[in-house]
């Protein structure tokens, strides 16, 4: 991707906040083409839909999902607003013309986040995803595993399907979603809950760690070994601040991260909305493999997570400001 140095603000902020959610764009004729943080932050290979390009008169960037995103919730995955497609918003006041409003916490939050990422994923020499070549399909896909999604009263409320499809170069994943009606399973998504939440109650109740992985496969194995685990559906890039909600008042929280940019990513963000709501927040990866469970087949325990590189140092020490250190006490 190329840098004008005559394309404005708001196309710096935007690009920046998409390279390191999403990863670098290509320029692609009057558009530079990215992978659209909300139908495309799966962790899963696409091809990039999302174009963003800077239009000088209006001194505004356009952002378009050529699938058809909305341009809010776009902006909503990266940590930005509407208003941040425009360099500079007309000033209501004219006795305060040339003065430059300060950005807002969600932006300063952002922007550190990301700086923060940008110099771990630098440190581990993480490479660009690519796409593999999976060839042709050779065959039907298959079910291979569901993951039910519980309601705090341990009534159903989704579930996640894991799928395989044979090609002529391996397997390719794929997952969809199902939500309960109370009659029937409805083929769409559902509430923002995470993977096992009833023990997830239980533990920050109890005052237990637990562990946020990136997979429903990944809990399972960190609950095979007698710990409490979660994660949200559907991957990286896709928890919220509705999924954090049921962690806040926690003791300790571990998040593992995936050894790869989504998964840096994703830690980075999961950390980001636990910050300052427990005790204390540790960000660890496998010693050997990807994720959590090559760690457990290398034959390590729990307790030989290595630390990822900036962001366990960060997230570890506790939020300034009164605020925040009255949150961490109350949780305790």
């Amino acid at each position: 991707m190329t840098h004008d140095p005559a394309q404005g603000r708001s196309w710096q902020l935007i690009t920046a906040a998409l390279t390191a959610t999403m990863g670098p764009g290509r320029d692609r004729a009057r558009w530079t083409l990215f992978l659209c943080p909300v139908h495309e932050a799966d962790g899963q290979h696409h091809n990039p839909s999302l174009g963003v390009r800077y239009d000088p008169q209006q001194g505004k960037t356009i952002v378009r999902c050529f699938a058809h995103c909305d341009d809010k919730d776009v902006l909503d995955k990266i940590g930005l607003r509407v208003r941040d497609m425009w360099d500079r918003l007309p000033e209501r006041n004219p006795n305060q013309r040339g003065q430059r409003r300060p950005p807002s916490q969600a932006q300063q939050a952002q922007q550190a986040r990301v700086s923060l990422v940008d110099k771990a994923i630098d440190y581990a020499r993480l490479p660009i995803p690519s796409k593999p070549d999976f060839g042709e399909a050779v065959g039907p896909t298959e079910n291979v595993c569901a993951y039910l999604y519980r309601r705090a009263d341990g009534h159903e409320e989704g579930v996640v399907v894991r799928k395989k499809t044979p090609h002529e170069h391996g397997e390719k994943k794929s997952f969809s979603q199902a939500r309960w009606s109370g009659t029937s399973w409805e083929p769409t998504g559902f509430a923002p809950i995470p993977y096992r939440l009833p023990e997830v109650i239980d533990g920050v109740q109890s005052g237990r760690e637990i562990y946020v992985v990136e997979g429903e496969k990944d809990v399972q194995r960190a609950m095979d070994t007698g710990q409490i685990a979660t994660c949200n559906a559907m991957g990286a890039g896709n928890w919220t601040e509705q999924h954090a909600k049921w962690l806040h008042g926690a003791g300790r929280v571990i998040v593992v991260a995936d050894r790869d940019r989504p998964g840096y990513l994703h830690a980075a963000k999961v950390a980001e909305t636990l910050h300052g709501h427990v005790g204390e927040v540790r960000v660890l990866q496998a010693a050997a493999g990807k994720d959590l469970s090559d760690h457990l087949d290398a034959g390590h325990g729990l307790d030989q997570l290595e630390m990822v590189p900036y962001l366990d140092r960060h997230y570890r020490q506790p939020r300034s400001g009164p605020q925040q250190q009255r949150q961490i006490t109350r949780s305790r």
